[in-house]
């Protein structure tokens, strides 16, 4: 009842017609910058953080909360209709873009839109209902605990994978090599940079994925023989019913862990999204066909996307502690507006905590509202030829790349991973897993290196600490499993030959 009268009173507070005039126009440019390739809530963030001092307190919070979760959205268009991806939708350009190849761009496009309300709403409930104490939460894992954390994630390698696991685990490895690129934060010494002065602060994710997603995929596009035509015919936009009851298990599923993963630091929807895909593909009832266009592969991770970037709030408003640069920002525009989030947020701030949470929900209605009629409009960029589309796609690649840092040189990086990823694809070279390792790869080093400062070099602190030993032990029971499913796979093979040669 103390959670029904709390919304309640939120929704008094988000249900003004200014506040709702924030949250929508925060909706709408979230959900515009997301199309953008390469540009994202952070920089847009950045670059309304001003607007802040003229905006009332309440409308400015709301609005910026608005930006965030409506560009996850937005993210997830531009990866299933042109394979360009943000960072919070690499894993949505594996099967949304297959969908897109067979004609489904719609399907594709609904389904991401209502398995991200579905997300939405899920974690506003665990927002609502387990704020105050799933705030510490988080301040249980030590860097033990995330070091064993980051060796789980890797094992989605084996999931995101459309090739062959081994060749997973290759560009996985490339994925951990290229994250060890610039200056080391201990010793100062650069790694990898071969003395080039714009690789001093290492590679970053924007370039790579717009280079092995989307310029790579452009160069595939250019390279056929074929022409590509304009699109046209019927627009399959709703699923039918069967479908349906395909997307709801996956999408809560993937509600469930991005609504966990959104609030642990180091989390959030980029691993959220990697997470979501990894279970659909084991426990689905159509997991045999993740990876070639299944509606799952689209639901899950949009689903974790949305519920990992409203959960994500939780340590910020709980505990005071920002998880990832988004949530700085956030943290900077309340203290601009002079409140302090933590503990006491909740008590002495009820208004702007409770409107805050409620106001989410109401975006999560905006965008349903917004964006799934916006589908058919989605899909008219097909209507343009290939031909004057994909320099106005370089372009605002070029834009995109070139607004993170204002630097001319991240533009050639870029490109340079256009031309690797398109080396990937003449060689039927998968770069999500590449893209886990560049992800993973740093923070699990970060990690170890603190977890080993802190034990003085013992190695027993990722066994002696309950989580971190947890952890390890289901990645134990895991590796084991896998191993023994390979060896019944190896062996019933050779079975049915000797069968049929004692029957010949």
């Amino acid at each position: 009842m103390d959670i029904l009268h709390n919304l309640a009173f939120g929704f008094g507070h988000a249900l003004t017609l200014q506040n709702l005039m924030f949250c929508a126009i925060g909706c709408v440019v979230g959900t515009l910058v997301g199309l953008l390739p390469g540009l994202g809530p952070l920089a847009t963030i950045s670059l309304l953080l001003p607007l802040t001092y003229s905006i009332p307190t309440g409308g400015a919070l709301i609005m910026l909360a608005g930006i965030y979760y409506g560009a996850q959205y937005g993210d997830s268009v531009s990866a299933i209709t042109m394979k360009i991806p943000h960072a919070s939708s690499i894993v949505a350009c594996i099967d949304g873009y297959q969908m897109t190849v067979k004609g489904k761009t719609g399907l594709a496009l609904f389904t991401a839109g209502i398995s991200s309300f579905i997300g939405g709403t899920v974690a506003i409930v665990v927002l609502a209902g387990l704020a105050p104490s799933l705030g510490e939460v988080a301040l249980l894992f030590g860097p033990a605990d995330y070091c064993s954390l980051m060796l789980l994630g890797f094992l989605c390698v084996s999931f995101v994978t459309t090739g062959s696991l081994l060749n997973g685990l290759a560009m996985c490895l490339v994925g951990v090599l290229l994250g060890q690129i610039g200056t080391d934060v201990n010793s100062g010494q650069q790694r990898y940079t071969f003395d080039l002065p714009f690789l001093a602060e290492g590679v970053g994710l924007v370039s790579v994925a717009l280079g092995c997603f989307g310029i790579a995929e452009i160069t595939k596009n250019l390279d056929a023989r074929e022409e590509r035509s304009p699109f046209s015919g019927k627009i399959h936009l709703m699923p039918t019913w069967a479908e349906f009851k395909r997307i709801i298990p996956s999408a809560l599923r993937g509600s469930a862990v991005g609504s966990f993963l959104g609030i642990l630091p180091g989390g959030g929807p980029v691993i959220a999204q990697f997470a979501a895909y990894a279970l659909d593909k084991k426990v689905s009832k159509h997991k045999d066909e993740i990876g070639s266009g299944a509606i799952e592969g689209v639901a899950g991770q949009a689903a974790a996307d949305e519920a990992a970037a409203r959960t994500s709030f939780i340590p910020l408003m709980s505990i005071g502690i920002p998880e990832n640069p988004v949530m700085a920002l956030m943290m900077a525009a309340f203290v601009i507006k002079g409140i302090q989030p933590g503990p006491n947020m909740i008590s002495g701030h009820p208004d702007l905590f409770w409107g805050l949470v409620a106001s989410m929900w109401v975006g999560n209605v905006f965008l349903v509202v917004l964006n799934v009629p916006l589908v058919r409009y989605w899909l008219s960029v097909f209507k343009i030829p290939y031909g004057v589309l994909f320099p106005a796609i370089l372009f605002f690649c070029c834009i995109g790349t070139f607004s993170v840092n204002n630097n001319l040189d991240d533009i050639f990086v870029t490109a340079a991973f256009g031309l690797l990823g398109y080396v990937f694809m003449r060689l039927d070279l998968d770069a999500a897993p590449l893209m886990l390792g560049f992800i993973l790869g740093p923070m699990l080093e970060e990690y170890f290196r603190r977890a080993m400062l802190l034990s003085r070099g013992s190695f027993m602190t990722f066994v002696n600490r309950p989580i971190s030993g947890g952890l390890l032990a289901l990645i134990a029971v895991f590796v084991v499993w896998q191993l023994v499913v390979f060896w019944r796979g190896r062996q019933q093979p050779a079975a049915l030959s000797a069968v049929s040669e004692s029957a010949a």
